[in-house]
């Protein structure tokens, strides 16, 4: 029996980036973390971000639809003032770092993409917005490294950033278990700030 082609998909999903000197500043002060921690599966500084709506694994052709509703948006939506600001974990497994600042805003933004994707007709789960960058994971059984991981960072923060552009990402699993890579399908300016 032949079987019919596969459609070929990617994971994707729309975030915000903070501007390359947040994510130095964090990075250095999760020096003693890495130092620490090195047994922790640390995500790449070059692929923080923040979440705005994860679609899941998606046919490349449907991703290409959401571009032109994305820009339009994009166009239209005031940059936000964020910081980072702490961290945390999930579930003693995932190790995050808050955002602060214009966060009201930030709910607003996520939403208008999130209905931007409806209208596309694109179903996906809506998870709840947490505002968080994801900074690395446990390995399996290791949950206290998270834990002192995340009190490196008690009492940080960040300075405050606006954000400049959202993005259409894709991620690939480089390798059987990997870490994901990701990668800008496209990415738009924000309008200045009132």
């Amino acid at each position: 029996m032949i079987e019919p082609p596969r459609t070929a998909t990617q994971h994707a999903f729309i975030a915000l980036a903070p501007p390359d000197d947040a994510k130095d500043e964090l990075a250095h002060a999760l020096s003693p973390a890495y130092a620490a921690c090195p047994d922790l599966r640390w995500n790449r500084i070059e692929d923080w971000h923040i979440t705005l709506a994860f679609l899941g694994e998606v046919p490349v052709q449907v991703v290409q639809t959401l571009r032109s509703p994305l820009a339009d948006l994009a166009a239209t939506r005031p940059s936000l003032e964020l910081s980072v600001l702490g961290g945390g974990h999930f579930d003693e497994r995932v190790l995050w770092s808050g955002i602060a600042g214009d966060v009201d805003g930030l709910h607003e933004l996520a939403e208008a993409v999130r209905a931007r994707v409806r209208d596309c007709g694109l179903a996906f789960v809506e998870r709840p917005l947490r505002p968080h960058l994801t900074l690395a994971r446990a390995r399996r059984y290791d949950n206290a490294s998270v834990t002192a991981a995340a009190a490196c960072l008690n009492g940080f923060t960040g300075r405050p950033w606006q954000t400049e552009r959202l993005h259409l990402v894709g991620s690939t699993v480089s390798g059987h278990p990997g870490p994901r890579r990701y990668q800008d399908i496209d990415a738009w300016s924000l309008a200045p700030a009132y």
